[in-house]
């Protein structure tokens, strides 16, 4: 059964991909056929899925600040969208159940109200999936996502805790260890006692299942809560980067779980089917309603956009709402599959828009501007880049390396742009004249002015390649009138950046050249 499972995930995924869509959607799909061939699901998958997303919950922790948690725009947003988002969803419900007398309307007022609260979170699952293959997860609109989505999980826990009568015994009284300094130090002991290779691995599974998830859940609480925080404790560990990545695979495949698990719920009738349709088609007016409050905090009409449509579906918050209405008999088994298809096809809905959010913010910047207020967050604002004639996108070790170089033959010229705030910072104690801007962002290039147009050049080196893609494309677009040079990994890379007309410097071949070079020079 596992073999015939990862064959339709691996047909329906590429069949997807080669439309241009994520292979999420193709999982789904998959899920959705396997289903319909009529075979049973494999022991074990639901097991896979839900380690896929605590390990999910615990890289997020990893790269999340408490700090950003606790901004008015995050927080506010939050609570604005449940409290709005609610009773519009719960409007929506009441209304078709005067409209359709069906068995699958027969609902008390109470499981309208909890059905509404599932259908207003966002996924978590499928934001940073995007925000990852982006390369977006340190922009400020991907901030105030994830901030945005994890909001959602501490009032999805609270839900559930109140729900399911199981309130947290006395000894989670023992979580508050961890913010004891002895406590965190001892775990960055341990990280540091690891080293590189797959003990690390291992200690980041060990952290995330056993110290996060299993502990959380002895005493009571969810346990993916527990892999949250304990992400975020060791998020300011010096090696927290290296164990986001050392598990990024596990990640990867146990998230397939998950996904090939929501499209196997069941074979939906008609009534099921439509009634998820038109919930969906609802999913522009929960988009809209993000965008509306988010500008409310003064954040620019680009950045609300993107958040927005980062959130603009469904969440796998929805089934467990669902399935707990199942088990206590306030709801049909048909809800569930009214949730798991509605969640499906909002995935499939949003990630071509996701995709061109750019394109949408562009064309349509009049428009969008209009919710925009006038006095802007200060953390918001376009950059201005002042004198500086040699911009280098992307500060991380070939950006960095390239501005040491540069600033010595272009003293006071060299101005390094970084998406991530925490590593601009870092450079800019180090002596590095850095500021923070988003280079795929359409204002940042409008704003942009050539003081010295004989001298200015603009250095891609952003380690996302289709970041670096787009931002050419935008320079382009603004008209700048300046030399463009790129970094790529792999010939193809080289070549999509020619068809724009801009040369790149191949990391991989110029780094086996540079190593042949210096193995004659010792040769003698």
């Amino acid at each position: 059964m596992i073999i015939t499972l990862v064959s339709f995930a691996w047909f329906f995924g590429l069949l997807i991909s080669r439309v241009g869509l994520p292979p999420m959607v193709g999982f789904l799909v998959a899920g959705f056929a396997y289903n319909f061939a009529g075979f049973e699901a494999p022991e074990g998958l639901q097991t896979i899925s839900d380690l896929g997303v605590t390990l999910l919950l615990f890289s997020i922790g990893l790269k999340l600040k408490l700090k950003d948690l606790a901004t008015s725009e995050v927080w506010g947003t939050s609570v604005a969208h449940v409290v709005v988002s609610t009773i519009f969803f719960s409007g929506v419900i009441f209304l078709g159940q005067l409209i359709f007398d069906i068995p699958l309307f027969e609902l008390s007022a109470l499981s309208i109200v909890i059905l509404a609260f599932g259908l207003s979170f966002s996924s978590t699952v499928y934001a940073v999936k995007v925000l990852e293959e982006k390369g977006d997860m340190g922009a400020l609109y991907g901030k105030v996502a994830i901030g945005i989505l994890v909001m959602q999980d501490i009032f999805a826990v609270v839900f559930l805790t109140v729900s399911e009568g199981k309130y947290p015994s006395l000894t989670a009284i023992l979580v508050l260890a961890l913010l004891i300094p002895h406590v965190r130090k001892t775990i960055y002991k341990l990280l540091d006692y690891a080293g590189h290779g797959e003990l690390l691995v291992v200690s980041g599974l060990f952290f995330a299942l056993g110290a996060g998830y299993e502990f959380f859940y002895s005493v009571d609480l969810k346990g993916d809560l527990g892999a949250l925080i304990l992400g975020i404790v060791i998020s300011n560990h010096p090696k927290s980067k290296a164990l986001a990545k050392s598990l990024l695979s596990f990640k990867e495949l146990m998230l397939v779980g998950f996904f090939l698990s929501v499209g196997m719920q069941g074979l939906p009738n008609l009534p099921v089917v439509l009634t998820a349709f038109g919930l969906v088609l609802m999913l522009p007016i929960k988009t809209w309603l993000y965008m509306v409050i988010t500008t409310r905090f003064g954040l620019r009409a680009r950045t609300s956009l993107f958040s927005s449509i980062t959130l603009g579906n469904f969440s796998e918050f929805g089934l467990i709402v669902a399935a707990l209405g199942v088990s206590q008999g306030f709801l049909s088994v048909d809800w569930l599959l009214v949730m798991a298809i509605a969640v499906s096809v909002s995935f499939a809905v949003a990630a071509p828009f996701s995709d061109r959010a750019e394109v949408t913010y562009h064309n349509n910047k009049k428009m969008w501007d209009v919710y925009q207020k006038n006095k802007l967050n200060p953390k918001d604002q376009i950059l201005d880049t002042e004198d500086s004639t040699i911009l280098i996108i992307g500060m991380g070790r070939v950006g960095a390396g390239a501005y040491t170089s540069l600033s010595e033959s272009r003293p006071n010229k060299v101005l390094g742009i970084e998406l991530n705030e925490d590593r601009a910072k870092e450079l800019s104690t180090q002596g590095y004249n850095v500021k923070v801007a988003d280079a795929t962002d359409t204002d940042f290039w409008n704003m942009v002015r050539i003081s010295e147009p004989a001298e200015e050049m603009i250095l891609l080196a952003m380690p996302n390649h289709k970041s670096n893609l787009f931002a050419a494309e935008r320079i382009q677009a603004s008209g700048l009138d300046c030399k463009i040079v790129a970094i790529a990994k792999h010939e193809s890379e080289v070549q999509e950046l020619l068809k724009l007309g801009i040369p790149s410097f191949n990391l991989y071949r110029e780094a086996g050249e540079g190593l042949g070079r210096e193995a004659i020079k010792a040769i003698g």
